[in-house]
C-alpha cells in the first residue's frame, strides 16, 4: 500500500448537513468507523442540506463555521461559536462550515487537518448516487472528486432509498456493510496507470440498495460496475407561489429522498404545460421528471444502475474527471460473475 497506514487517519464529510431528519445516516457511519474499525475520524460538514450542488465552490462567499458536540443516541448535539471541552454524554468534536460539500472537504483537507488526512469519506448520502444523472449533481460525489483532485485517495457513499421511507432497522446493517466494504477498498486500493496519485483509482463510488435483504443472513451482492450513461429532461417547473395550498414538491434532500413522490404534481405547482403568462411571471421551482431514472424500464448490464436494480451493491471505480480507468466499461460487460464481490463480510 506505498507505506500507507492500516489504519487511515479519515475525513468524514457529506451533502446532506449535521444529523437530523434530512441527514440520518452519517452519525450511524462515524460510530462504526471510530468503533468496528477504529479508525481516528475527522468530521466537517456543511452546517445544512447542499444536495444536488455537484462540485460548486462558491468562491465569492467568506466560509464561517462552528463545532459540533454529536451525542446519542441519533447524533443530534449542541453547537458551540467557539471550540471548548466535551461535555458528559458528547462523543466528539465535528466542525460544520456554511460552504459546499466540495469546500469541506477543500478546506478540511489543506486548513483545518493540514497533511493529516489518508481517506477522504462522503456521505452516506440520503439517496442513491447512481448513474451520469444522478452522479453529476451529486454533492456528494462533488466532495470526494474534490479531495481526489487533491490526490487523496476518495470514497463516495450513498445509500438507495427504494421504500419511502427506509424502515430505521436497515441503518445498522447498511452501516456495517459499507464499513466493511471500505475497510476493504482502503486495503485492496485498485490501480490506473492514469490515476493522479501514483497510479491508483482516483475514488470510488458505493450504493448500497436500502431493501429488506439487509436483514438477512446472506445479505447483499456486492459487484463492481459502471457507471450507466443516461440523462435527463424538465427539473424545473413554473411556480405559483400566491397560491395558500402550494406545497414543496421536492425536499432539499432531492428526488430520491424518503419523503419524495417519484412523479406527479403537488397543489399549487403549474406542470410542464403552463401558459406563456404563467411563464412570463419567471417564478420556477425544482421538481424534476425523474419516474425513468429511478425505476428504468432497461439499463445496461454491468451498470450501477442495473445493479441497484437487482437489489445489488454497486461499488464504481473512477477517474477525478467523472470517467472510469482505462477499459474498464468494456470489462464491465464481460462475465458479470468475474465482477462479483468475493470477499467474507
Amino acid at each position: 500500500m506505498s507505506g500507507l497506514p492500516a489504519k487511515p487517519r479519515v475525513l468524514l464529510t457529506n451533502d446532506d448537513g449535521p444529523p437530523g431528519h434530512e441527514s440520518p445516516y452519517i452519525y450511524g457511519l462515524y460510530r462504526h468507523l471510530t468503533q468496528d474499525l477504529g479508525w481516528d475520524v475527522k468530521v466537517v460538514i456543511p452546517s445544512s442540506q447542499k444536495s444536488w450542488i455537484g462540485k460548486a465552490y462558491q468562491i465569492k462567499d467568506i466560509i464561517t463555521g462552528r463545532y459540533y458536540y454529536p451525542m446519542e443516541p441519533d447524533g443530534t448535539g449542541e453547537v458551540s461559536e467557539e471550540s471548548r471541552p466535551l461535555k458528559e454524554g458528547e462523543l466528539a468534536e465535528w466542525i460544520l462550515l456554511d460552504g459546499t460539500p466540495a469546500t469541506c472537504a477543500n478546506i478540511g483537507l489543506h486548513n483545518l487537518y493540514h497533511e493529516q488526512i489518508d481517506l477522504l469519506i462522503s456521505g452516506p448520502n440520503l439517496g442513491r448516487n447512481s448513474s451520469a444523472a444522478f452522479a453529476l449533481s451529486s454533492g456528494t460525489i462533488g466532495a470526494a472528486l474534490s479531495s481526489a483532485l487533491s490526490r487523496v485517495r476518495s470514497i463516495a457513499l450513498s445509500y438507495g432509498t427504494v421504500q419511502h421511507p427506509s424502515p430505521k432497522e436497515y441503518g445498522e446493517p447498511a452501516h456495517q456493510l459499507a464499513a466493511r466494504i471500505i475497510g476493504h477498498l482502503w486495503q485492496n486500493w485498485g490501480t490506473d496507470e492514469g490515476g493522479l496519485r501514483a497510479g491508483e483509482v482516483d475514488l470510488y463510488n458505493v450504493n448500497i440498495p436500502m431493501i429488506p435483504e439487509l436483514l438477512s443472513d446472506t445479505g447483499l451482492t456486492i459487484c463492481w460496475t459502471r457507471i450507466w450513461r443516461n440523462s435527463y429532461g424538465r427539473l424545473f417547473t413554473a411556480h405559483t407561489p400566491r397560491d395558500p395550498k402550494a406545497r414543496q414538491m421536492i425536499s432539499a434532500a432531492g428526488p430520491d429522498s424518503p419523503d419524495e413522490p417519484l412523479e406527479g404534481t403537488q397543489p399549487g405547482l403549474l406542470d410542464a404545460k403552463a401558459t406563456p403568462k404563467d411563464l412570463g411571471q419567471l417564478v420556477f421551482k425544482f421538481a424534476p421528471e425523474m419516474g425513468d431514472l429511478i425505476n428504468p424500464s432497461s439499463v445496461p448490464i454491468g451498470t450501477d444502475g442495473w445493479a441497484i436494480g437487482k437489489g445489488w451493491v454497486s461499488v464504481t471505480p473512477m477517474r477525478a474527471t467523472f470517467g472510469e480507468p482505462v477499459g474498464w466499461s468494456a470489462e464491465c460487460e464481460k462475465d458479470i460473475e468475474a465482477k462479483v464481490w468475493k470477499i467474507k463480510l
